[in-house]
């Protein structure tokens, strides 16, 4: 599948906002602890990929009532779901100066995924920091797609090729406008 930038400009993708946070200090800590430890673009983005999925456990899996959305607040409170999950992982990426997107699976309901683009490179690779857990096995990979969940197209589920420098308007509204968990499960949209 061929990825389709939705903002042409790559300055999109490295940008900040207030739920790409990436200039607020949690966020500024986490980067550098991460880049201490590596040595590269690459290493770095394995290692923010790592501790996003994880050190940050999936509130499902953990029964973890709490709804975060902001990428520092996901960070600093160690819990999310799949889209809050891949606003901290861009945070994480584009505070490393990696440009990073967000892309979306249509399953049961839209699924978060992360797309990265090492410097200077020209290719974008999806990856998915949800969190493992039995049947599920995501792995960072700039090769072959190593992704946690793949899209059954009988079922009508499919990935969306759009690469999106700010989150999906109905995905953020689901989590802004969610009570706790179950409420945000009940609000998530089925598509985009």
């Amino acid at each position: 599948m061929e990825l389709i930038r939705q903002v042409p400009e790559l300055s999109a993708y490295l940008a900040a906002d207030d739920v790409i946070d990436h200039g607020h200090p949690v966020v500024r800590e986490a980067a550098a602890r991460l880049r201490a430890g590596t040595s590269g673009a690459h290493e770095y983005a394995r290692a923010a990929f790592g501790f996003v999925r994880d050190a940050i456990p999936h509130s499902y899996d953990t029964n973890d009532p709490r709804v975060t959305w902001r990428a520092s607040d996901v960070i600093e409170q160690r819990t999310g779901i799949c889209h809050a999950k891949a606003h901290a992982l861009v945070a994480l990426l584009r505070a490393g100066s990696v440009p990073a997107a967000l892309c979306y699976q249509k399953l049961d309901v839209v699924h978060g995924l992360v797309a990265v683009r090492m410097p200077g490179g020209r290719t974008w690779h999806r990856q998915d920091p949800r969190g493992n857990k039995p049947g599920v096995d995501a792995r960072f990979s700039l090769g072959a797609e190593r992704l946690g969940v793949q899209p059954h197209p009988k079922s009508n589920e499919m990935d969306s090729p759009v690469l999106y420098a700010e989150p999906h308007p109905k995905v953020l509204r689901a989590l802004r406008s969610a009570r706790d968990r179950l409420s945000l499960r009940e609000n998530l949209p089925a598509s985009l």
